[in-house]
């Protein structure tokens, strides 16, 4: 028999630890939802779950640490079975892991062919398999009709990223879903992507941040000259999981401030 426990919605956030995982874990968090946050550094995620359960108590939402390395399908497998257990279902899944693998790589790295090997391969694994084996180890335990998968992109996928490793394995994400919304959505589940712009106080690009000139000319693309925030990328998000968007399936949502493609 359920329990008024398994009748809050039940959020799986990859990457849930820091930056807009963590905004995400927070905004479903705040609507009484008992989130699970999974990454591969537990520090941070047991930080992270500790911090916004406090923070949300009142409105009956929780975060729970889940530690996985998300690109081996024998860690999909575990917390697949971990969520079966737990909870029998699963209402939204967040594929928000990622980063390119070139962002305080060493000198040298990815040099020739060993070196474009490396990247594209790294940025193959992190960003596309994080998403494909978490979602397919799911699939079975979503919430028909009203389960949600929201994919993480990035503006990269459309004008690209400089060595394009990352902005191929973006783009990747897009036919995907495309394939994913027309499979799930006779039960009544929606999949949609989010692609943001440049986002300010993440780890994107790495312990020391981006330069000034360069954060200067980030915003100057957006046309409400700003930089995007966790936040606004969450209430995305969080707005695609909800039932007013439940006739909203398939779609790439930017998140960028209208920045000009190719600026």
């Amino acid at each position: 028999m359920a329990t008024p426990e398994t009748q809050r919605r039940i959020v799986v956030v990859s990457g849930g630890g820091t930056g807009i995982g963590r905004a995400v874990c927070a905004a479903f968090a705040a609507e009484g939802a008992e989130v699970v946050a999974l990454g591969r550094r537990a520090e941070p995620l047991e930080r992270t779950a500790k911090e916004l359960t406090a923070e949300h108590a009142a409105a009956g939402g929780s975060v729970r640490a889940l530690t996985a390395d998300l690109t081996e399908p024998a860690e999909a497998e575990r917390v697949r079975d971990d969520l079966r257990a737990a909870y029998g279902r699963v209402d939204v899944v967040v594929n928000n892991a990622g980063g390119n693998v070139l962002v305080g790589a060493p000198e040298g790295a990815a040099d020739g062919l060993a070196g474009a090997a490396w990247h594209w391969t790294g940025n193959f694994r992190s960003n596309v398999l994080t998403a494909v084996l978490l979602t397919e180890a799911l699939r079975d335990l979503l919430a028909a009709p009203g389960g949600r998968v929201v994919l993480l992109s990035s503006i990269a996928a459309y004008r690209g990223s400089g060595a394009g490793s990352y902005a191929g394995a973006k783009a990747a994400l897009h036919p995907y879903m495309y394939d994913l919304a027309a499979d799930l959505g006779p039960r009544g589940v929606t999949v949609n992507t989010v692609a943001p712009g440049y986002i300010a106080e993440t780890e994107f690009f790495g312990p020391d941040g981006v330069a000034d000139a360069r954060r200067r000319m980030l915003v100057e693309q957006a046309m409400n000259r700003r930089a995007g925030a966790p936040a606004d990328v969450a209430e995305t998000v969080r707005w695609l999981a909800s039932p007013a968007a439940g006739h909203v399936t398939g779609q790439i949502i930017q998140v960028n401030g209208g920045a000009e493609k190719g600026r």
